[in-house]
């Protein structure tokens, strides 16, 4: 079985088609998908797919680009969300200093409020860093977020920083970019990594991964990014299949 770790099924170019994109998933072996929130919106609509699909649970959190829209009240309301039956962590949120949609002091506060709230709900963490790697490793640090647990989503850092993640008890997450010709830098993060601490994922309908690269991404197409790791890792596609699965398990707390 495969687990999709990420993915946004609530976005709109899934509202056409979401009943058959989940059927070709399950036709394709994918068991589960985590469906994280980027805002108070998305993550009502997350909680949503987690009642209406069983193999489906949610993630309740602002992005840093939505984060200066985020005010103490949505706090508040993530805080009872975090109660619902199938929401497994808060997230996605983290730092973007590539885009900067929010201003940077926006999106620090918002990002320590809500890694306090998790801990607060005792649940793990969904990371979003785009070039923030200093900042976004020193909040967590300050905020103690890895006693809560915490997984880079679509992971495009260096393997040494990874290393030092993993060292810290955080999970690293493989998207569909370590199958493009250009990725020699998350290759290396697969090759130095220990499977035990791989997430499999796909962002869709982001990052789709070659043969399917220019299309819509879906959870189906995961597994080619479980086929990319079992090529670099020299072991089988079952054992990707299964190690990452009981990674995601583990941390998302899913019997």
């Amino acid at each position: 079985m495969l687990f999709d770790s990420h993915a946004h099924l609530d976005g709109e170019r899934f509202d056409v088609d979401r009943d058959q994109v989940i059927a070709h998933a399950k036709e394709n072996g994918v068991g589960l998908i985590m469906n994280p929130g980027a805002d108070l919106q998305t993550s009502m609509q997350a909680i949503e797919m987690a009642t209406k699909y069983d193999m489906v649970y949610a993630a309740v959190g602002t992005h840093p680009h939505d984060a200066k829209d985020m005010d103490d009240i949505t706090l508040e309301l993530y805080r009872g969300l975090a109660a619902k039956p199938k929401v497994r962590a808060i997230g996605e949120i983290g730092l973007d200093f590539y885009y900067d949609h929010s201003p940077r002091d926006v999106q620090r506060q918002w990002f320590r409020k809500q890694i306090q709230l998790a801990r607060e709900v005792s649940l793990p963490i969904i990371i979003h860093d785009r070039d923030a790697n200093d900042e976004v490793m020193q909040i967590l640090k300050e905020e103690k977020a890895f006693d809560a647990g915490v997984v880079m989503h679509c992971y495009s850092g260096s393997a040494e920083l990874a290393r030092q993640y993993v060292k810290l008890g955080a999970y690293i997450s493989i998207a569909g970019p370590v199958t493009y010709n250009n990725a020699r830098k998350t290759v290396e993060v697969v090759e130095r990594i220990p499977l035990e601490h791989l997430f499999i994922e796909t962002d869709s309908p982001y990052l789709t991964p070659v043969p399917h690269r220019g299309k819509r991404n879906e959870p189906a197409f995961v597994r080619f990014v479980a086929e990319k790791i079992a090529e670099i890792k020299k072991i089988s596609f079952e054992e990707v299949a299964e190690q990452t699965t009981v990674n995601a398990k583990k941390f998302f707390n899913i019997k």
